[in-house]
């Protein structure tokens, strides 16, 4: 029924934010022992690879021929999407390589790094920076 798909939806989404926030607990259990505080960057980040764990189950599952699995998964990416910080474009990553005067790969990563934190694709900024 509806009803039940409903109540099966919330269940998933209830189980896949407890793991995040577990995470956080975790990561904030370690920062306290070095005296660091979780950043919005760090939040990103933990989603950003539960996204890609879950990307990677949702594969598996589609192997197998389990669509309503992969169907659940894929809303749980969906949702945690939402949460994430919008990430620059292609264009805006460009702009912002070809103002630095400096365009070496470490340099590059590293500013894109410490400026834009888990908004900044470092993948693209490699491809980005191939093209130069």
């Amino acid at each position: 029924s509806n009803l039940e798909a409903m109540k099966n939806k919330d269940m998933n989404m209830r189980g896949i934010y407890s793991i995040i926030l577990n995470k956080f607990k975790l990561l904030e259990i370690d920062g306290r022992e070095s005296g660091k505080t979780l950043t919005d960057d760090d939040a990103a980040k933990i989603l950003q690879k539960t996204i890609k764990e879950l990307e990677e189950e949702k594969a598996n599952y589609l192997k197998v021929n389990n669509s309503r699995e992969a169907e659940l998964i894929d809303l749980q990416i969906k949702n945690l999407n939402g949460f994430l910080p919008k990430m620059l474009s292609y264009d805006e990553m460009e702009k912002i390589i070809n103002s630095l005067p400096d365009k070496s790969l470490p340099n590059v990563m590293r500013y894109l790094k410490t400026t834009y934190g888990a908004t900044a694709d470092l993948k693209m900024a490699g491809e980005i920076l191939k093209k130069l």
